[in-house]
């Protein structure tokens, strides 16, 4: 005789309240980075309905009146937008080229030392930028690059002039990328050093034996173990396309550099912040979302049917 629904209702509550009490200990680590997330990056999207409002402060986003697609057509149309977009894809375009790799390359060449004390100095060493505030590096470039900084003496001292290389629009990129990889490469070297430890040495061992030198076990070992957590960073890279560590631009661009460092962000703090046009600087940033979902959903498709890997 079959049991009835009841009693196979409280058999499943039974064991969901069994799984529950098993592991309350987790659960109760969860609800705090849940309650997090939950306060500090979901509510806050409902801020993002000033995009479609002429939006007032005294109203308030539930009583300001609509105004459609207006300020995305308004931002679309300016002349400034296609200054601020190239320079915000030049800039990640750059970090592409020359900040990723540099952690992969890093972490290959840390991988390759016989001597551990050595090495856990140079990761030592390393790691600490990662830990200065933005405005401490950010001071530093100002004072190495002053005319009487570092750089200029020692250029002068090799026969050359003194330049005002954070007023020149040319050298900005150049001045940005070159931080970012002294201040990251050596902290997001980690992740890669931890997928080299999952290769398994016999491989190592087997291409000694049929005479591989060490470029033959990185090209042929090292880079093909490495593939899987490269592709799902760069994926995770290219959905940031349209974000730049805006930040230190702010504290290091001015007038003059206006031309190349002028970004989405420090357009979006100007006009949002500064001339406290909310609705304006909202539909800037739906625009700047909606475009890094589509690329990082196109990406992870492509990545899907060529590499195999994908987040999702």
């Amino acid at each position: 005789m079959s049991s009835s629904p009841s009693v196979n209702k409280k058999t499943k509550w039974h064991h969901v309240r069994k799984k529950l009490r098993r592991s309350q200990y987790l659960y109760m680590m969860f609800v705090l980075p849940l309650v997090y997330f939950l306060i500090f990056h979901y509510a806050p999207m409902f801020g993002n309905l000033m995009a479609f409002q002429d939006y007032s402060i005294v109203k308030g986003v539930s009583h300001s009146p609509w105004a459609g697609l207006k300020y995305f057509k308004q931002f679309l149309y300016e002349p400034y937008f296609w200054k601020v977009l190239r320079n915000t894809l030049t800039l990640n375009l750059y970090a592409l080229i020359f900040y990723f790799p540099a952690p992969i390359v890093f972490a290959i060449l840390l991988n390759e030392l016989r001597s551990g004390r050595f090495k856990r100095m140079i990761q030592t060493v390393t790691y600490v930028p990662h830990f200065l505030s933005t405005v401490v590096v950010a001071g530093m470039i100002v004072n190495f690059l002053s005319i009487s900084g570092l750089f200029n003496q020692l250029i002068v001292h090799l026969g050359g002039e003194a330049q005002t290389f954070l007023s020149l629009p040319e050298w900005f990129r150049t001045i940005y990328i070159s931080s970012e990889i002294w201040q990251g490469m050596g902290w997001n070297s980690i992740i890669y050093l931890a997928a080299l430890t999952s290769i398994d040495p016999g491989l190592y061992e087997a291409a000694t034996i049929d005479g591989a030198n060490r470029w033959h076990k990185i090209r042929y070992i090292t880079l093909p173990g490495l593939a899987t957590v490269t592709t799902i960073l760069l994926l995770l890279t290219i959905g940031h396309m349209l974000s730049v560590g805006f930040e230190k631009i702010i504290l290091l661009y001015s007038g003059p550099t206006y031309e190349t460092a002028d970004v989405l962000q420090t357009y979006v703090y100007r006009r949002g912040l500064i001339d406290a046009d909310f609705s304006f600087a909202a539909a800037v940033g739906v625009f700047q979302s909606v475009i890094s979902l589509i690329l990082i959903v196109a990406a992870n498709q492509a990545a899907k049917k060529i590499q195999g890997a994908s987040l999702f």
